[in-house]
């Protein structure tokens, strides 16, 4: 793998990377990701180039935490989230009727000043 060196722009500074020719994708593509999380920090109010670049690593490494996590689920959550459409769909009616229930029953209770009856 013979080394090249290419310039790319973060946070409007010229910068040139050593790459190989295979990486060098990669590379740019990943250079044009920090410069648009620089660039969404420094309109977000960060005004100088090294907090807004801490920022943008910051979301970068939790952005990548957070794939890992979901990549790295369990069987068992790998299969709660492959749920059948009409079991989620079964379940949602169930909250509903739930739902339904505890508010005809709240409806029941007294409230201070004008006791009612509980009823079942």
């Amino acid at each position: 793998m013979s080394q090249q060196r290419i310039e790319v722009s973060l946070a409007g500074q010229k910068i040139t990377l050593a790459t190989s020719a295979e990486h060098e994708p990669l590379l740019r593509a990943a250079c044009t990701l920090v410069d648009e999380q620089i660039q969404l920090a420094i309109n977000g109010g960060n005004r100088s180039i090294e907090r807004a670049s801490m920022m943008a690593a910051l979301k970068i490494a939790g952005d990548l935490i957070k794939l890992q996590t979901t990549s790295s689920q369990t069987p068992i959550q790998s299969a709660a989230s492959n749920t059948d459409p009409t079991e989620i769909a079964r379940l949602q009616q169930e909250i509903r009727s739930l739902e339904d229930q505890v508010d005809a029953l709240m409806q029941t209770l007294s409230l201070p000043g004008s006791p009612r009856p509980i009823v079942p």
